[in-house]
């Protein structure tokens, strides 16, 4: 693997890239994250990662059919928790060492997010997986890996989707979608791009913090984006 340009990073990972045909996680998939976030460690990048729950729970989706938006948004960062935990399996038994860490106590399941503690898991070499959220509701995992990666004096952060950078429309619905190797936070606000939300970037960009985003569609696309050598657009301050 090429050496990496980060020291340390969070990864985003859509809890939907997890499905591909299953009813909540593709085991084949699973194991490829698990894959490359174990190689990309053992490059010399310390990883935490941020998990969606998407592919179990979606709780705009069902507050959309009358159950409370707080409620709603809760039993989605629970399904949070539970992809965490199928990836610390995952990772430790591709041969790297993982602990889920959640920012809803709930101490029989796995530890209670604390920054210290997960700043000591990663400079220990452990891979760290942040679920729950932020224990709030009305804010997306994408605000949340924006947050971590600012509390965790994080260099990035790599978001994982299913296409191989920002446009700025769907260019599976639009064809001529343009595509960004580079644009800033403010752009991507302007622009209402989707790719992230508005208070993740905006958060990216009062702290200065670089966005990669980039497919994980392939084997190795994780280490690729650290390293530059992937097809990525990255969203910086000017």
């Amino acid at each position: 693997m090429p050496k990496p340009k980060y020291a340390r990073v969070i990864v985003k990972v859509s809890g939907e890239a997890l499905l591909k045909g299953a009813s909540t996680i593709d085991q084949k998939t699973l194991e490829q994250v698990a894959d490359d976030l174990v190689a990309s460690q053992k490059a010399g990048t310390s990883i935490g990662v941020v998990v969606g729950g998407g592919n179990i729970f979606r709780g705009v989706t069902v507050s959309k059919q009358g159950l409370p938006r707080p409620t709603g948004d809760t039993m989605g960062m629970l399904a949070t928790v539970m992809n965490s935990l199928a990836l610390e399996v995952a990772i430790n038994r591709a041969g790297g060492e993982a602990r889920a860490m959640s920012a809803i106590a709930m101490p029989q399941v796995c530890e209670t997010y604390d920054r210290s503690r997960a700043e000591r898991h990663m400079e220990q070499g452990r891979i760290v997986l942040l679920g729950g959220g932020t224990a709030n509701p009305f804010f997306t995992t994408d605000t949340t890996a924006v947050l971590r990666a600012c509390e965790l004096s994080c260099e990035a952060v790599l978001k994982a989707t299913n296409v191989d950078g920002v446009y700025s429309a769907d260019p599976k619905k639009d064809p001529k979608a343009k595509r960004y190797d580079r644009l800033t936070h403010a752009d991507a606000i302007a622009n209402d791009l989707k790719v992230m939300d508005a208070t993740a970037f905006a958060l990216a960009r009062e702290n200065r913090m670089p966005i990669i985003v980039f497919s994980m569609a392939e084997p190795g696309s994780i280490g690729a984006a650290l390293s530059g050598k992937g097809r990525s657009t990255l969203v910086a301050a000017e």
